[in-house]
């Protein structure tokens, strides 16, 4: 494969030609090298390393963690250990927010069964237990 332009590179990996800046910018990826003219010139590295970056954004990882993961990636001291203790941290934290969104999903149920009346809004116990103090999730 040949040396790509911006453009080739972002139509090349699906993604928007502002999204190849903004990772150029956090220094997620190099920035890469130029043509006499100015323009610049990605290699197919730059393909892996943007693939790399949206499938660890799909596995819920954010753009400081991916940074960490790529720096673990060209670090030789690193150990297969520090990576997936990262990895646990984040599997950790999506457990966390599947809880709270049960829990949400659990309170509003009962809210929603609790609700039998046509009657007017200032009658709806949605709107009361929102209103009220003692209502928790």
């Amino acid at each position: 494969m040949s040396l790509l332009s911006r453009s080739q590179l972002a139509e090349k990996v699906n993604v928007n030609i502002e999204t190849l800046r903004y990772y150029e910018r956090r220094g997620l990826i190099p920035e890469p090298q130029r043509k006499d003219s100015g323009y610049r010139q990605y290699s197919p590295d730059y393909v892996v390393r943007v693939h790399f970056i949206q499938k660890a954004k799909a596995l819920g990882f954010t753009l400081n963690e991916i940074q960490e993961l790529l720096s673990l990636r060209v670090n030789s001291q690193t150990s297969c250990d520090q990576v997936r203790e990262r990895a646990e941290l984040k599997l950790a934290e999506m457990d966390k927010k599947i809880a709270d969104l049960q829990k949400m999903k659990n309170a509003l149920q009962t809210l929603t069964a609790s609700c039998h009346s046509d009657g007017p809004t200032g009658e709806c116990p949605i709107l009361e237990a929102l209103e009220s103090e003692g209502f928790t999730l």
